[in-house]
C-alpha cells in the first residue's frame, strides 16, 4: 500500500513540474513577444525622429537626404514585417538587421560633432528633434538588451532535458537574438552641448 501512495505521490509531482515547466516556458515566450513589440516600437520612434530631424532644415542636404532615407527604408521595414508563416506569432525580428544597422550609420555619419553643436546652438525645431533621436535611440537600446535577454532566458530553458524529453516547447521556434549596431551619436559630448 506505501509502494502506490510513493508512486501516486512521484506521479503527482512530475505532473506538477512538467506542468510548471510548460507554464513557465508559456509565459518566457509570452514575454520575447512582448519585448520584441516594445523593440519594435522605439525603432519606429527612432526612424520617426530622424525622419523629422531630417525634415527640419538643419542639416546640409546630403546629410538630410540620407537621415531621411535610412529613416525612410527602417519604417518601410518594419510595416511589412508580418508573414504568415511565422510559428513564433510576432517572435522575429523579420531580418531587419541590416537595415537598423544602416540608420545608425547614417545617423553616425550625419550627426559630427560640429554638426550638433550647431544643431544645439539654434534651440529649435532642430534641437528637439536631435534630442529626441537620442532619447528614442537610448530606449532601443534597452529594448535590444531586454529583448536578448528575454531570448536567452527562452534557450536556457529550452535546454534543458525535460522540456527537450517531454517536448514542452511543442512546435515553436527557438528565438534568437536580435544584433545590428545601435550606437547612439555623441550629442551630450559634442563640443558647446549642455549637459
Amino acid at each position: 500500500m506505501t509502494w502506490v501512495v510513493l508512486g501516486i505521490a512521484v506521479l503527482l509531482a512530475a505532473a506538477w513540474y512538467l506542468s510548471y515547466s510548460a507554464a513557465r516556458l508559456d509565459r518566457l515566450h509570452a514575454q520575447v513577444e512582448g519585448a520584441l513589440s516594445a523593440l519594435d516600437a522605439h525603432l519606429v520612434r527612432r526612424a520617426e525622429a530622424t525622419l523629422e530631424l531630417a525634415n527640419s532644415g538643419a542639416l546640409d542636404p546630403a546629410s538630410a537626404l540620407l537621415l531621411a532615407g535610412a529613416a525612410s527604408e527602417s519604417l518601410e521595414r518594419t510595416t511589412a514585417r508580418l508573414r504568415e508563416d511565422d510559428l513564433l506569432d510576432g517572435q522575429h525580428f523579420g531580418g531587419r538587421e541590416s537595415v537598423e544597422s544602416e540608420l545608425t550609420q547614417a545617423l553616425t555619419l550625419a550627426l559630427t560633432p560640429p554638426v550638433v553643436a550647431s544643431i544645439l546652438a539654434q534651440d529649435g525645431l532642430a534641437s528637439d528633434a536631435l534630442e529626441r533621436v537620442e532619447a528614442a535611440g537610448r530606449r532601443v537600446q534597452l529594448a535590444r538588451r531586454f529583448l536578448n535577454n528575454s531570448v536567452k532566458n527562452v534557450q536556457r530553458v529550452r535546454g534543458k532535458v525535460v522540456v527537450r524529453l517531454f517536448r514542452l516547447a511543442g512546435h515553436a521556434d527557438l528565438p534568437q537574438t536580435v544584433e545590428f549596431d545601435d550606437e547612439i551619436p555623441a550629442v551630450r559630448s559634442a563640443p558647446g552641448a549642455t549637459a
